[in-house]
């Protein structure tokens, strides 16, 4: 029996409220770590505390089962954690070390492309249209300026960019496997067993940081307040809310919205960071969010 109309409109409203949430703290989020790496914890134990307060945090309500319907399910969850947890926030987190907070989050900002790029390859009836491979090439111009501006900074390096671009491709690999899990198993079974995933794997990432900062560094209010932050917002909270805007509105409205996060981040940055933007930098934000946005506007044009 399909819902009536009245419930669909407010599940529709509630799904865009969600993914405006959800973007808004993953792009303050970058803001956080930041912090967290200038008050000397390293990127995999920052990571660590994240998700583990973010899976207690979620244990207390979906607590119930324990395992998947088969070992090959369990592997692909096994696959969500290390993709959408341990590779990408430490990659993410390294990059922070190395270049500026906006060129991550605009970096990371084109996993939809990827996405759309990686679903082309795999599923051939899933060839992108013109709008897209236009909206993607101007997207990728954007995504050099970006790289040649912190090239230039003296505070910044490549290497930060390539593992922003590093972060992008394993979220979006988690988006291709999470498009199979979805059918099978509820949004709080996935996150939970993500969390619990992306915790195990990234146990290995902490043989390479084996100076963990002092347990006194914790107790600082801006310290334990943005771990608090990171786990139970941008982390639980942001996770089960993205599911369920992607499960209501799809996977390319609610992916629309991810563009809005560096813009978020750009304000952040300079309003608590004191971070700048060059001219080239700056033409390289617009042409990544134009490129994608253009892309999204053509194929819809197309459509219709």
């Amino acid at each position: 029996m399909s819902q009536p109309g009245h419930i669909k409109k407010h599940s529709s409203i509630f799904a865009h409220i969600g993914a405006l949430i959800t973007v808004t703290a993953w792009g303050v989020s970058f803001i956080s770590t930041k912090v967290l790496l200038n008050n000397g914890l390293g990127p995999a134990e920052i990571y660590i505390y994240r998700f583990i307060l973010a899976y207690l945090l979620i244990l207390i309500a979906c607590h119930n089962r324990l395992w998947a319907n088969s070992l090959r399910d369990e592997f692909l969850f096994m696959v969500c954690g290390l993709c959408a947890g341990s590779i990408y926030f430490i990659a993410e987190n390294m990059a922070l070390e190395y270049t500026l907070v906006t060129n991550v989050s605009l970096l990371v900002t084109t996993s939809p492309l990827i996405t759309t790029m990686l679903m082309w390859m795999i599923y051939k009836n899933e060839k992108p249209g013109k709008g897209t491979i236009v909206g993607s090439l101007i997207a990728f111009i954007g995504v050099a300026c970006v790289i040649f501006n912190s090239s230039f900074v003296i505070e910044s390096n490549p290497i930060g960019d390539i593992l922003s671009i590093l972060a992008a491709v394993s979220w979006s690999i988690y988006s291709l496997v999470l498009k199979k899990l979805n059918a099978m198993y509820s949004v709080m079974f996935i996150s939970r067993k993500t969390f619990f995933y992306g915790v195990l794997t990234a146990l290995p990432f902490m043989l390479f940081q084996p100076n963990l900062c002092s347990p006194i560094v914790l107790l600082r209010p801006e310290v334990w307040g943005n771990l608090l932050f990171l786990g139970a917002f941008a982390s639980m909270l942001a996770y089960i809310l993205w599911a369920q805007s992607v499960k209501h509105l799809g996977a390319i409205k609610a992916s629309n919205y991810m563009y809005i996060s560096p813009i978020i981040t750009l304000v952040a940055s300079v309003a608590f960071l004191g971070e700048d933007l060059s001219l080239i930098g700056g033409t390289g934000c617009a042409l990544i969010l134009g490129g994608m946005w253009l892309g999204e506007y053509l194929e819809r044009k197309s459509q219709s």
